[in-house]
């Protein structure tokens, strides 16, 4: 059984206009307060028409060929970026032998072109390196995407379509 009195408001609680949406009172009288809570949109380099047409010409040397063509953009770390590349490469599996790795790291200003041994028997390393120096002249215009459009281009037209 308890006991005790019953204590009418003060007369603070009575013009204490009610919390709004959100806030809690608690019984010492501190405010807890909830906040939406909105995470920031992820920066990313491109926008969404930018990442349409890297997209595009993705999916359309990679039909056109047969190989499988695929973007790494960012740092490679290291003093040999080289061997970062390969490791990529290597990370696509077993499909790896038939694939091709453009990594770009801007910040580096490096670029590596990893092709896999059946895609070198299409693109030596003479058509990767005129690749390279054309998306060069695009990234030093700004044009990044632009630049790897236009490598990707040129790798699908040197490696040609696909055998039968």
């Amino acid at each position: 059984m308890a006991a005790g009195e019953l204590v009418g408001e003060s007369p603070a609680e009575v013009a204490a206009p009610e919390p709004e949406f959100g806030v809690g009172v608690l019984s010492t009288g501190r405010r807890s307060v909830a906040k939406m809570y909105e995470p920031a949109a992820p920066a990313t380099p491109f926008s969404v028409q930018q990442l349409a047409r890297l997209d595009e010409a993705l999916t359309l040397a990679s039909r056109e060929t047969g190989l499988d063509f695929s973007v790494y953009l960012g740092e490679l770390g290291g003093d040999d970026t080289r061997v970062a590349a390969e490791r990529l490469h290597a990370s696509i599996g077993e499909a790896a032998a038939n694939a091709v790795l453009i990594a770009v790291s801007p910040g580096e200003r490096v670029v590596e072109i990893v092709t896999g041994a059946d895609a070198f028997l299409r693109l030596p390393d003479r058509a990767a390196k005129l690749a390279v120096m054309s998306m060069v002249a695009s990234f030093k215009e700004g044009d990044l995407v632009g630049g790897l459009v236009s490598g990707l281009r040129m790798l699908a037209d040197q490696a040609g379509h696909a055998p039968a």
